[in-house]
């Protein structure tokens, strides 16, 4: 009866498992179908590198949205990791037990909150302040990044405390036997041994900033153009595509979907160059 059962749970288990390829099989199979033609239409130089998006003049160039993309992807991880990191030393090495249950329910509520609401307070809150302390309009590079690195922070948080967490004490104790203070042993001994999952923790963390819409909408500034500095304004692929597909039709919606191509590419350059890395290591 036992056998059968096993035998059971592995068939529901293949079953799940192929499901879930099957599923990302479909969505590149969809977006190489209909994207990769409407890129050939209009010219992998002019769509990839041109600098003017217009399509009532039947202009597509998406070099500025890539550029954005990739500005207000590195300006999170400027932001988020180096707090997330931190965060999640303390919480795992430094935080009292009486403040650690609420720290972290605080942690897991932010990674609840819906990303209108983050856009929200950075469009009544971050938006002003930056206008009237830095300069610009205030929606533009600095906001967004600022305001994807504090939603990124949830999964860095969790993902790097797991793994911080699963190192043996072993190596925090045999850090403080060689006469190494408590800071040294856990940012020499024990972060060194965590290194694989902090980066799992990074990834998913690029994944999030990469992928939000709603937030980047209300503070970026949605202007596809090449940003000159921070307070700029500027678009990002993933906005590009859902401000004008519920309008768009022929061409117009073909490029959006070789936008998608592009940002699934963009997204699986990313994965496979840490994979390497990973593996290197």
């Amino acid at each position: 009866m036992n056998h059968k059962k096993e035998m059971l749970m592995q068939v529901v288990f293949f079953c799940t498992a192929c499901i879930s390829v099957l599923s990302v099989l479909l969505i590149c199979i969809f977006l190489f179908v209909n994207g990769v033609p409407a890129i050939q239409k209009i010219g992998w130089g002019n769509f990839i590198f041109g600098f003017i998006w217009r399509p009532a003049n039947h202009l597509y160039g998406i070099f500025p949205m890539i550029i954005g993309s990739l500005y207000v992807t590195a300006g999170a991880l400027l932001t988020g990791v180096p707090i997330g990191i931190l965060t999640a030393v303390f919480m795992a090495y430094f935080c009292p037990q009486k403040w650690y249950r609420p720290l972290k329910g605080a942690v897991n509520l932010m990674a609840g909150i819906p990303s209108v609401v983050y856009g929200f307070f950075g469009l009544v809150v971050m938006v002003p302040f930056v206008r009237n302390h830095i300069g610009g309009f205030g929606m533009g590079v600095l906001t967004a990044s600022v305001l994807l690195g504090l939603m990124i922070l949830p999964t860095i948080i969790s993902v790097s405390e797991a793994a911080i967490r699963a190192v043996p004490s072993s190596y925090y104790e045999g850090g403080l036997a060689l006469g190494a203070s408590h800071e040294r042993s856990i940012f020499f001994a024990v972060l060194p041994a965590a290194k694989r999952g902090i980066l799992a923790a990074v990834i998913l963390g690029i994944g999030r900033a990469i992928g939000e819409t709603m937030a980047v909408i209300m503070v970026a500034g949605n202007q596809a153009i090449l940003p000159d500095s921070l307070t700029s304004g500027v678009r990002t692929l993933t906005t590009n595509i859902v401000m004008e597909m519920g309008y768009s039709s022929g061409l117009h919606r073909e490029a959006l979907i070789g936008t998608a191509v592009v940002l699934f590419v963009f997204v699986l350059v990313i994965n496979i160059s840490f994979s390497l890395l990973h593996k290197e290591e």
